[in-house]
């Protein structure tokens, strides 16, 4: 019981060390989104702004019955298919009207998130933990990680080809990364192991 109340108190400052790290990086993306006309830059501020709502939902799922966790973590899953589609419906408005990103805003900002995300991954991973909701929480700061390196590859492109694609491109990609977390993490929900021994 000892060892089970450190582990909440571990995991409760891990999520909201993290929540708080990935709030205040989706209202910068979402400024520099804005005003660098990116898709992608705004597809990872939606992205990060879902990611602190469900590491708050994680958090208050610390501690709690299994299968609240297991309701928690499937919120998680749907959260991140929601945000898939939007963001691929917000691709396609502006393939349709044309936009014109700013290569070099772009990549500036995919360094600093990049750099913020992978101090979260590290947080998160050395909690070493079953629990299913730090699984999602890992799931969510390895895709943010993944994504920033794209934005940063789009935004050489546009800088090099003076182009609107590869933003485009990237900003599809990061809803497919969005997409594929939230199948795992609603199929390891599925399983209904919520942490190893303990009981749903």
């Amino acid at each position: 019981m000892i060892a089970r109340n450190q582990n909440d108190r571990q995991q409760r400052r891990t999520l909201l060390a993290v929540l708080a790290l990935n709030a205040g990086l989706a209202v910068a993306l979402g400024v520099g989104g804005w005003s660098a006309d990116s898709s992608a830059l705004l597809a990872n501020a939606v992205d990060n702004a879902s990611d602190a709502a469900v590491y708050l939902i994680s958090f208050l799922a610390i501690g709690r019955a299994g299968s609240w966790k297991l309701r928690a973590a499937r919120f998680s899953g749907v959260m991140l298919l929601i945000f898939g589609a939007g963001v691929l419906l917000d691709a396609g408005r502006r393939f349709l009207v044309g936009t014109e990103p700013i290569g070099p805003t772009m990549m500036g900002f995919a360094i600093v998130a990049a750099v913020i995300n992978l101090i979260c991954l590290q947080l998160i991973r050395r909690q070493h933990s079953g629990d299913i909701n730090m699984k999602a929480a890992e799931t969510f700061s390895f895709n943010d990680f993944a994504s920033n390196g794209g934005i940063l590859v789009a935004g050489g492109l546009v800088l090099w080809l003076d182009q609107a694609w590869p933003d485009l491109v990237v900003g599809v990609l990061v809803a497919a990364i969005a997409v594929k977390g939230g199948v795992d993490i609603l199929r390891d929900a599925a399983r209904g192991r919520p942490d190893a021994g303990e009981p749903a």
